[in-house]
């Protein structure tokens, strides 16, 4: 019981990087390394594909370390049940989204979560500030890495 009392939450780490030379690099070496390794993994005895699937992987993790250093991160952690209730209860809607089927009010609590969650120890008003700057998409994104570790379930129904 004691192990199951002690299990670390989940976490949700955002990445943001404004150099889209250094994201599309990336992503192109993510997808030749995982070709390379699918051609050299189908062809054991291929020396040259076995070859070209180290060059790749080594091409991956360099394209990788420097958008790593390119970018900044945000970390959210799930919050204790409890406390998420607390913070939706906090945040009740308003009639009209109640109405619209709302459960909690999403001018309210979105930056409530957002600092609730941040591991980086975010501040309401700075969560509120990210979130009404932000581009529409950014936004989203920091609130979606928030909200979905809440969501997040790590246990299953065993058929023994």
């Amino acid at each position: 019981m004691d192990r199951l009392r002690h299990r670390v939450r989940p976490q949700n780490k955002l990445r943001i990087c404004d150099d889209d030379q250094l994201r599309q690099r990336f992503e192109e070496a993510e997808q030749a390394a995982r070709s390379t390794r699918f051609v050299a993994e189908a062809n054991p005895g291929d020396e040259q594909a076995s070859q070209q699937a180290d060059v790749a992987a080594a091409a991956y993790e360099e394209a990788k370390a420097a958008l790593d250093a390119a970018s900044d991160f945000l970390t959210f952690r799930a919050l204790p049940r409890p406390v998420l209730e607390e913070l939706i209860a906090q945040h009740p809607p308003t009639e009209q989204q109640t109405e619209d089927g709302a459960v909690f009010n999403p001018d309210t609590f979105p930056a409530a979560l957002v600092a609730a969650a941040s591991v980086d120890g975010m501040s309401r008003e700075e969560a509120e500030e990210l979130l009404n700057t932000w581009s529409a998409p950014d936004a989203n994104a920091m609130w979606d890495a928030a909200w979905q570790v809440q969501q997040e379930s790590r246990v299953e129904l065993g058929k023994d």
